[in-house]
Parts: C-alpha cells; sequence; structure tokens
C-alpha cells in the first residue's frame, strides 16, 4: 500500500511547494512516526510507499504555519492534521489539502 498527497495554495491558486508533512499510524500509546517527506515543485509527495503498511488509520500533519510564514503571512492553523482509514484492499490513498491562511478543504481517494 502506498500513501500521496498534494497540496494546493488557495491563495494564489497554484501548487505548495516545500511543506513540510509527516506520516503517521496509530500505536497502542499514541501515534507512531513513519515518515517525514516535503512537497515537490507540483505540491506533492510521492515517496510513502511501504510494503508493511496495513490497512488502518494514518494521519498526515502539514505545517502550514512554516508554509505561510515563508510567505509573510500570519495563519490561523499552525498545523494540518489529516486523520483517514486506509483499507486493506486499495493499493493507494490520496489526500488532497487545499489550503489558504484561514481556511482548508481536504479530499480523500482511493485506488485499487
Amino acid at each position: 500500500m502506498s500513501v500521496s498527497a498534494q497540496v494546493l495554495d488557495g491563495i494564489y491558486g497554484r501548487p505548495a511547494v516545500g511543506i513540510r508533512a509527516r506520516l503517521e499510524r496509530t500505536a497502542e500509546a499514541g501515534w507512531e512516526h513513519i515518515s517525514t517527506a516535503e512537497t515537490d515543485t507540483d505540491g506533492q509527495i510521492n515517496e510513502w510507499t511501504r510494503e508493511q503498511m496495513e490497512g488502518g488509520p494514518y494521519r498526515i500533519v502539514f505545517d502550514s504555519d512554516r508554509y505561510f510564514a515563508c510567505l509573510g503571512i500570519d495563519a490561523a492553523y499552525p498545523e494540518i492534521a489529516v486523520i483517514f482509514r486506509a483499507r486493506g484492499g486499495a493499493r493507494t490513498c490520496h489526500i488532497q489539502v487545499l489550503l489558504t491562511p484561514y481556511s482548508y478543504s481536504m479530499y480523500f481517494g482511493t485506488r485499487a
């Protein structure tokens, strides 16, 4: 199974480049860190692929504060956490986030 993400900047209507994000999954003591990545020039992260990833709850935490600070903008949400459930039959889970300094929306899709 793999997880991919894309972040779009709703202010400028372009991919959000350089947003740091971490992928985590549930564990007995809370959330277990899997990997950290950064969006590329298309606002995408495609490198979260692991054979041992299984179905279950996951979370991606996007560092929106750092992104907007680099643009000289004060944001209401320092982090945007997207919690989702990966189904065992899906090969790829795709998360898409459209963000502005004071709002965000999300999309979740799968491919078998």
